[in-house]
């Protein structure tokens, strides 16, 4: 860093900004002091321009630009700090305000978990009865009273179903009618509420919002999307869809929500609020704690922040993150919303041993879980396409009632598809023991006592029904998850992905175990079958399967497996999970490029450049620079332009920034102004200093004389060029890890052109025979 002197007339820091006096003194002064010095973005002064250094909607980050205010104040406010003990306590503000912003993030998520929660479990368990006693009960709080808490059509007669509130029996012809049809009328009003509510009152509320958070964070600024009306809505309406029984789950919307709490919470801190690219950071940790409480599992919400979603991680923030995590899951685990003594949602009581040549059904479900996830992610990405330039995207409400009505129908008849899918998943990944009476678990066995071994035996006919009907589940639930993703609600795929995965793997499991079952001597099973006691355990195979599904739907791989065991307690199955995660990312990967989410940041034509890719095309940056090489370039003279061509300029041209050469003719680059900040300084100037007209210089380099507009305060000093023979591959480097808006480039020190983050992705859509024209900016 240069260190300035006192005494320099435009002194520059990192060249980035200017510091400059009062404007009450005459600038060819040259004795500013340190006091003088107002810092662009901090709200010291008030004769600072009000919201330079912000941006518009639907623009990128500089963030450069950002860090470098940051450090610029952090700097101005080490120097205070020996001046009084106020400065000593704004100093230690400043120091720990991040840790407190992230804190307060963690609780916040916390508790709207639990709401969420509770909510969901109450109005899922209401479209199949009530609690006449306390009806803000679900079913299994109203029963608790009794020993039997599982969902079969069990004795527990604090619990009314809708055909006893009428008067009905319990079971026969007539009461399946009318449980049928309350089904249907529950799920449709659930629905159309979440829908509507996202219609007027926050139409950012709908879908997933995983694709938009990794934009956003990104570097890309979608007003509105973190906002506090996006926030209450996404609540509201992801209790009303989940429970509507729709093919569909809370855990991505949970990121959203996290990530739209820490953005509303960074306004409390400055340092956050106002400056973008720090906000990022918040926003990343607020990610990690949205899993954390999703899933229960706040180490994989890190990684999931790491892995996933963030563009720029640094160490400071992964220490962020996991302390938001904590503290959410710690809340989390307070309020208690699944009434039990685990926070985890599926936890798994079994810790038998895995055969080695088990491995070989793991990696054969990895890579049937890739097939599903490509499948899916086609079928989904055909739909969403279809939905989006056809008559059906005017009609949101009808179409989620209409997937409502299909599902409700489809869904009901089948008790796989009719439960709550996270039930589903908790059945399919438990063991069969003494207390389970699901179909599913109806072997030829005797339990002779409650603490004996599970002992191998041959299925019944029932096993194979459930089988049957378990199959039936995982075609209706594909297909209606392909529906379902993208429709006009809060909707998240992380447990339709696991229901999915869950499903093949348990029908894989029973093979496996009857397998095992018919052929005890073979060699295979011979050394750890030869007990008698159940050496394959079904429950792990669909744990195996869940993993391998999701990983191939949403590409994770590490945080994934972390998750998966944080999940289901299950530790010891560390080894099959990385196996069918691997396999799946393999399959998924040679099957189709993109996991849903960056499938759908290409649908959707969000400005994401994937640190990921790789750009491997030999073109130079004097091929992708605006304007072409014999198209003239707009730009401002450094003293020679007065303030009606700088505004005549402005609104000739679109452009988000202009260079400033010396002069027309040698067009030696001087430095670059942005259009807002050029548009703001105009306007702040003939709204305070007297004799500001049409006809008055603007000056943004040298010494300014009176009756002139200095503007040198609002000028970058140092921005990023390139000479016109760099190779693309570098240009794009540079704008992946610097994070850059636009560079310049020049030859012999003379200015050519500009590339902008928006021709670099045109360029690369274009080399990669795309259509560059669906890349959204405004």
């Amino acid at each position: 860093m240069v260190e300035i002197a006192p005494g320099d007339a435009t002194p520059t820091s990192h060249g980035t900004f200017q510091l400059y006096e009062h404007s009450g003194r005459n600038n060819s002064n040259a004795s500013a002091n340190w006091d003088a010095v107002i810092f662009s973005g901090m709200q010291g002064d008030a004769d600072d321009i009000p919201g330079i250094g912000q941006y518009d909607d639907f623009h990128t980050i500089d963030w450069q630009r950002d860090i470098a205010r940051d450090r610029m104040r952090h700097r101005y406010i080490v120097k205070k700090r020996q001046d009084s003990i106020w400065d000593l306590i704004k100093g230690a503000h400043d120091a720990w305000s991040g840790w407190v912003c992230v804190l307060l993030v963690g609780v916040c998520t916390g508790v709207v978990a639990g709401v969420i929660d509770i909510g969901a479990s109450w109005m899922t368990d209401l479209k199949f009865g009530i609690c006449p006693q306390a009806f803000w009960f679900n079913r299994e709080q109203c029963c608790w009273s009794n020993d039997e808490i599982t969902f079969d059509h069990t004795n527990c007669s604090q619990w009314l179903t809708w055909p006893q509130v009428f008067g009905e029996s319990r079971d026969g012809a007539g009461a399946y009618i009318v449980s049928y049809l309350f089904y249907i009328v529950w799920a449709l009003l659930f629905a159309a509420l979440s829908a509507s509510l996202v219609r007027m009152f926050a139409p950012y509320a709908c879908g997933s919002g995983i694709p938009e958070i990794k934009t956003i964070l990104s570097g890309f600024i979608i007003r509105g999307y973190l906002g506090k009306w996006t926030l209450i809505i996404k609540v509201v309406g992801l209790i009303l869809s989940v429970s509507s029984g729709l093919s569909l789950g809370k855990e991505g919307p949970m990121v959203h929500i996290a990530s739209c709490l820490g953005n509303i919470l960074s306004y409390l801190f400055p340092k956050y609020g106002r400056n973008e690219a720090k906000k990022r950071e918040i926003l990343s940790a607020a990610a990690a704690a949205g899993v954390s409480v999703a899933f229960g599992a706040p180490i994989g919400g890190v990684l999931f922040s790491l892995e996933e979603v963030s563009y720029y991680f640094p160490l400071k923030t992964l220490w962020r993150s996991f302390f938001c995590a904590l503290i959410a899951a710690f809340i989390l685990r307070s309020i208690n919303p699944f009434g039990n003594e685990h926070s985890v949602l599926f936890f798994v009581e079994y810790n038998k041993p895995w055969i080695f040549f088990e491995l070989i059904p793991f990696i054969g479900l990895g890579i049937i879980g890739g097939v599903i996830a490509t499948i899916f992610i086609k079928a989904n990405i055909y739909w969403c396409r279809y939905r989006k330039y056809s008559k059906l995207g005017q009609y949101p409400v009808t179409e989620v009632l209409v997937v409502t009505l299909i599902t409700a129908v489809i869904a009901y008849p089948n008790p796989y598809t009719r439960m709550n899918t996270s039930q589903l998943i908790y059945l399919l990944f438990n063991q069969c023991g003494i207390s389970n009476s699901d179909p599913l678990c109806r072997y030829n066995r005797n339990f002779t006592g409650v603490n004996t071994a599970i002992e191998r035996a041959a299925a019944t006919s029932e096993v194979y029904n459930a089988m049957g009907l378990l199959f039936l589940a995982l075609l209706l639930k594909l297909v209606m998850t392909v529906f379902t993703f993208g429709i006009k609600v809060p909707c998240g795929l992380f447990i339709p992905s696991l229901a999915l995965g869950a499903i093949a793997g348990r029908i894989v499991g029973i093979g496996m175990e009857q397998l095992a079952y018919t052929y005890q001597n073979i060699w295979i099973f011979s050394g750890e079958c030869s007990t008698g006691d159940d050496c394959i355990t079904p429950g792990l195979y669909a744990m195996v399967g869940a993993a391998a599904v999701l990983g191939g739907v949403t590409r994770m791989t590490v945080s994934l497996v972390v998750i998966m065991f944080e999940l289901t307690g299950g530790v010891r199955y560390i080894v099959p999970l990385m196996a069918a995660a691997m396999a799946s990312k393999w399959v998924g990967d040679a099957l189709g490029r993109q996991g849903i989410y960056d499938a759908h940041i290409a649908l959707n034509g969000y400005p994401f450049l994937d640190s990921k890719d790789e750009f491997q095309h030999t073109s130079l940056a004097a091929d992708v620079m605006q304007p072409k090489r014999n198209e003239s370039l707009a730009v401002i003279t450094q003293d020679s332009m007065t303030v009606d061509d700088v505004e005549t300029l402005l609104k000739e041209t679109e452009h988000n920034g202009y260079p400033v050469v010396v002069s027309k003719e040698s067009q030696y680059l001087v430095g670059f102004v942005l259009r807002r900040d050029l548009n703001l300084a105009i306007a702040n100037a003939r709204r305070t200093l007297d004799g500001i007209t049409g006809q008055t210089v603007v000056v943004f380099a040298g010494p300014a004389t009176p009756g002139t507009l200095p503007l040198n305060r609002i000028l970058d000093m140092a921005p990023i060029t390139v000479t016109d023979q760099t190779p693309m591959e570098t240009v794009v480097d540079m704008f992946r890890k610097l994070g850059l808006r636009q560079t310049l480039v020049t030859h012999n020190g003379r200015l050519l052109g500009v590339i902008t983050k928006k021709d670099v992705l045109r360029h690369v859509k274009q080399m990669d025979n795309e259509d560059p024209n669906s890349v959204l900016f405004n």
